[in-house]
């Protein structure tokens, strides 16, 4: 036991060690408080490249933050034709390794976990846990690793698809009366507060038939877009 602590706590695995730890605190605390610390930070999806990816921006008020992102499911039928700004080298990796499309947090306690294994694992067999070689494997570790997380996630998408953001199953919005934050028209997108069970929700949305609807109007919500990334609504008078 003592030798596994020690190998757990070498200078080269230590880093992960302790960031597995802040991990199982964070799950734990989150289990026991219901407190949802997710990260929440502002980052514009800029799509274009030969894997176009429709996830429209042009939101009146403001853009998207990283915590829509992070839960938002990047489908085949998402990719369309038309060219659009390039995706950075960091966003590709979040795509394409499911940073998005799962929960953030989800996917990044996977990866540390399997890192940490891929890493400790490998400089016990070489002993190289207290060298400095052991340094090279922690670093080489981190792709594999990284292929490692996107073939155990993968499966998990089909399951959070059907899910919100905070785990529960979604709450049916078609039919609600809500206000709208933002003024929209044609295809512009905004955004709108509906309560459901006691709780204010704030949703994306689009004109029904295009019309414009002003700011502060109420508004009814008729369906949900096919990729379940926004609602389209109508103004309603009461």
């Amino acid at each position: 036991m003592k030798e596994l602590i020690d190998i757990a706590f070498s200078p080269v695995n230590i880093v992960l060690t302790l960031l597995m730890i802040l991990l199982i605190l964070y799950w734990v605390f989150t289990m026991i408080s219901g407190i949802d610390f997710d990260l929440d930070v502002d980052v514009d999806i800029d799509v274009d490249t030969d894997m176009d990816i429709d996830t429209d921006t042009n939101i009146e008020g403001g853009n998207l933050d990283f915590e829509d992102i992070a839960n938002t499911e990047v489908n085949k039928e998402d990719v369309v034709g038309k060219r659009r700004k390039p995706l950075k080298w960091w966003q590709i990796i979040l795509i394409y390794f499911n940073f998005v499309g799962l929960p953030f947090m989800f996917t990044f306690t996977c990866w540390i976990f399997i890192w940490w294994l891929c890493t400790t694992i490998t400089t016990t067999i070489t002993s190289t846990y207290d060298h400095n070689l052991g340094y090279l494997v922690f670093l080489a570790a981190m792709i594999p690793s990284l292929i490692l997380t996107k073939i155990f996630t993968t499966p998990f998408k089909s399951f959070f698809k059907n899910l919100n953001k905070d785990g529960d199953e979604p709450i049916d919005l078609i039919g609600r009366k809500g206000t709208l934050q933002s003024t929209i028209s044609g295809n512009k997108m905004g955004s709108a507060e509906v309560v459901a069970e006691s709780n204010p929700l704030s949703i994306y949305v689009k004109s029904l038939n295009g019309e414009q609807i002003n700011y502060h109007e109420k508004i009814l919500i008729i369906k949900q877009s096919e990729d379940k990334n926004y609602y389209l609504v109508q103004s309603y008078n009461d």
